[in-house]
């Protein structure tokens, strides 16, 4: 019994009359990244954070010893951000369980997470046809822009050190909206990404030196590495974008003794379904962990979408950009916030057979 409780693929508890959990399977401690020790004896619903009112419809299924379904529903740990499952409970029998027959099992099916890469597209067509007539006056609003941000320079030259703070804001903004129109333009880049092995740790140590040195230099960087994790198959130069446009975001909101946790690690069981129907797994985890005060609720939901911000003059452009870097490289990219822990997570695909290097490549 106990070996097929163990091979068991899905994830799943057993939980007793009182909701704390009797027994978790191994799947199930990977699923919700919990130890056993962390799991047993622990009230179910403070261990398993599922976004829908459940626990009364679970507490009659458990009286009445019959089964329940839950569809589509976010389900976390704390320790992981979100996914999207169908739950199952179920009584165990005397019969099978050779005890007082008052447990119910708990069983996980985590989707694949279409529907989610469905709106990261469509964020990312989204902020294309948004900015498109923006796109094309970018080049021409940045051309008088430099002209103005010149004569104001020149023209501060002659002029006294109180009227030169007026000279000074004219090319303090106009630098600021050729920033904007910038990040514009990178909507609009159509070329495919230039996809070859990358090593992820190398990246996230690039972006996290020059955070270090730079915007970020008021937080403490922790390293949380897999050392084990094989290569993904993304464009370097992209994903060390989207690594310091997160640390960034994350340093931005820390304030001064604050940390940000970079941590990877391997989750074999990820899916996602291609446009074309085939499914593609996203093993490589990456996540990005700051101890600020977390995402507005109001705006939560939809932060991977073009022009929303939780920042005072934010563009809300900056993790629309990563959202389509992303997806750019067929990777997926989720956030989980509560006051104290907001975690973004990437998930990338490792290489795929037909690009992995020959044993001559690289020889000269």
């Amino acid at each position: 019994m106990r070996a097929l409780w163990n091979s068991l693929p899905v994830p799943a508890l057993l939980l007793n009359a009182d909701d704390t959990i009797a027994d978790s399977n191994p799947a199930a401690e990977s699923f919700l990244n919990l130890s056993a020790k962390a799991l047993l004896g622990a009230p179910v619903w403070d261990k398993v954070m599922i976004d829908a009112p459940i626990e009364g419809a679970y507490s009659r299924a458990s009286a009445n010893r019959t089964s329940l379904f839950v569809n589509d529903v976010d389900v976390g740990s704390g320790e992981r951000p979100p996914l999207q499952c169908n739950i199952q409970f179920a009584p165990l029998t005397d019969e099978a369980l050779k005890d007082d027959g008052d447990q119910m099992l708990m069983i996980f099916e985590p989707r694949e997470m279409a529907s989610r890469m469905t709106k990261s597209a469509q964020s990312v067509r989204a902020a294309r046809s948004a900015i498109g007539m923006a796109e094309m006056l970018a080049h021409e609003i940045k051309n008088p822009l430099a002209g103005i941000t010149g004569a104001a320079q020149l023209l501060s030259m002659t002029l006294s050190n109180g009227d030169r703070e007026m000279t000074d804001l004219i090319v303090e903004e106009s630098r600021r909206i050729v920033k904007l129109l910038e990040q514009v333009e990178q909507f609009g880049n159509v070329q495919p990404p230039k996809c070859a092995p990358v090593n992820i740790h190398d990246v996230l140590d690039r972006a996290r030196q020059s955070a270090s040195v730079g915007f970020g230099a008021h937080m403490m960087m922790i390293e949380d590495y897999d050392p084990s994790l094989p290569h993904t198959y993304a464009d370097a130069d992209q994903l060390l974008q989207v690594f310091l446009n997160l640390l960034k975001n994350a340093s931005e909101v820390g304030s001064a003794g604050g940390s940000i946790r970079l941590r990877t690690f391997y989750e074999p069981s990820l899916r996602v379904q291609r446009k074309d129907g085939s499914g593609a797994r996203l093993p490589l985890q990456v996540e990005i962990i700051d101890d600020g005060p977390g995402l507005p609720p109001d705006i939560a939901a939809d932060v991977f979408e073009p022009f929303i911000s939780g920042k005072e003059n934010g563009t809300g452009l900056g993790l629309a950009l990563v959202s389509k870097l992303i997806a750019d490289v067929g990777g997926w990219i989720s956030v989980d916030s509560v006051p104290g822990k907001t975690v973004f997570r990437v998930s990338l695909p490792t290489v795929p057979k037909d690009a992995q290097p020959t044993p001559n490549d690289g020889d000269t």
